[in-house]
């Protein structure tokens, strides 16, 4: 066989190379879009959540291409060179058990639409993390960080709302900033909440969170807010806060009563669930006021009761340090 032969049969290869991956890419492309709207419509996840779904799954399919696969030809044994390049792209372990997720969800629903026979992520097991003890308040922090805005003004009577509301609930940022006027049950004493996958549930509120709310209700919104505006806690503008705007003014309160910890509004819904477990709240019940799908995911919460129980026994105990 001479040169001329050799070169037409790699060019020849080559050619069928790019055909082969070309026909993949045309395959994959609409199963990802059929499955991010499958994500956004059926399975109702915010606009985040599918935006880093869908970053995960086109890189994923992009190592795929590259390799001259596509999703019906991956490998079980090509998924873990992947979450190698990751990790030594700086990717940590967190974002990789997320990339692998992905996958694993994107396959689960090829499988059920019988558009692939088998799931090569299955198999596959997760990078290993390290269990992050969320950061809490003390009783006496909460106390001063509630008591921090100026409640003789129409803004400060907003802000001591959101923020009784909060603790005494348990909402994550996006369920307070979200929270519309028919989600508030003042004489009945609770409130609805609309949490990951538009799930709701009912939450009850103290009596401090109800005075707070009713004086902002009576007082304030009804300047402020447009007509059409369905959201509880409004601006001067008369639209709904956004969750960055109320990062920031917790952040304000928190250096405004002498907090040096680092905040975020979430610090909030960590310290309602390790308070009530320290007061001898069952596990189960908290899972239920957080929204926790698994119950693992509200345990966490147990570690750090446990480390609070022991420093205020060392503290207060004649024999505990």
């Amino acid at each position: 066989m001479g040169r001329g032969d050799t070169g037409a049969r790699a060019c020849a290869q080559a050619g069928n190379r790019g055909r082969a991956a070309s026909d993949a890419l045309r395959r994959d492309e609409p199963w990802l879009d059929a499955y991010i709207e499958h994500l956004q419509v059926e399975r109702g996840l915010s606009r985040a959540t599918v935006e880093a779904y869908a970053a995960d799954l086109n890189r994923y399919v992009g190592h795929l291409h590259a390799r001259e696969l596509s999703l019906a030809s991956a490998r079980a044994d090509l998924i873990p060179g992947v979450l190698v390049a990751l990790a030594e792209s700086g990717l940590s372990a967190r974002s990789q058990a997320r990339f692998l997720s992905s996958i694993r969800g994107l396959y689960r629903h090829l499988v059920r639409e019988g558009l692939v026979k088998r799931d090569p992520s299955a198999t596959v097991p997760a990078p290993r993390l390290r269990q992050k003890l969320p950061g809490v308040l003390t009783e006496d922090e909460i106390l001063r960080l509630l008591s921090a805005p100026d409640q003789g003004t129409e803004l400060g009577k907003r802000d001591v709302a959101m923020l009784q509301t909060m603790y005494a609930a348990g909402l994550r940022v996006s369920e307070l900033t979200s929270l519309a006027l028919g989600d508030v049950r003042l004489e009945q004493g609770y409130v609805a909440a609309f949490g990951k996958g538009r799930k709701r549930r009912l939450v009850p509120i103290g009596a401090a969170a109800r005075a707070a709310l009713a004086d902002y209700l009576s007082l304030v919104r009804g300047k402020w807010a447009r007509p059409s505006e369905p959201a509880v806690f409004v601006t001067k503008r008369g639209s709904a806060l956004t969750r960055q705007a109320f990062w920031k003014n917790i952040k304000k309160y928190a250096l405004a009563a002498g907090i040096v910890k680092p905040m975020s509004p979430h610090k909030l819904r960590h310290s309602f669930a390790t308070h009530l477990l320290a007061g001898g709240a069952d596990l189960r019940l908290v899972q239920t006021l957080l929204g926790h799908a698994d119950i693992s995911t509200t345990q966490i919460y147990t570690h750090v009761s446990g480390e609070h129980l022991r420093a205020m026994h060392a503290r207060f105990h004649p024999r505990g340090s």
